[in-house]
């Protein structure tokens, strides 16, 4: 019973952590791709920023009921390795980078503003993570006690 239940939470975990990594996949393909009329400078690392949040919610996808630090952690390594990627340059994978795929998935130019966006993405949906694991232990403890009732 306890292990079906483990199971059913890991799902839930899933479940929340994909959902988030969908909804900011939709909000940064928006972000960048519809005239919103926002300035360069938003459009640009507020993109970043929303990739950032959405490598937190794989990376958390990935490894559900680990810590929040850890989660953090390696986000970090991932998204400052993806940005560091862009030095590594072949005749296929330039032509690719200047396609809009390419553009999105790997971008073009190294930036280490890009890696400040990131982390500022990466902390913020840690810190919204935390927020909502509060709030699930709570209602698991209330549950709790309203079943010893």
């Amino acid at each position: 019973m306890i292990r079906r239940l483990k199971i059913v939470e890991s799902l839930k975990e899933r479940l929340f952590y994909g959902a988030a990594a969908l909804a900011a996949i939709m909000t940064g393909s928006i972000w960048r791709l519809v005239p919103l009329g926002l300035p360069y400078f938003a459009v640009k690392y507020g993109g970043s920023t929303i990739w950032g949040a959405m490598v937190y919610a794989m990376v958390a996808f990935c490894i559900p009921f680990s810590r929040v630090r850890t989660i953090i952690l390696i986000a970090l390594i991932l998204a400052i390795l993806s940005e560091f990627f862009r030095f590594y340059q072949t005749p296929e994978l330039d032509a690719f980078r200047r396609t809009l795929a390419g553009q999105l998935l790997l971008g073009r130019i190294f930036s280490v503003w890009n890696i400040v966006a990131y982390a500022a993405g990466i902390f913020l949906a840690a810190a919204g993570d935390k927020v909502f694991r509060r709030a699930r232990a709570l209602a698991v403890r209330q549950a709790a006690l309203s079943s010893q009732s």
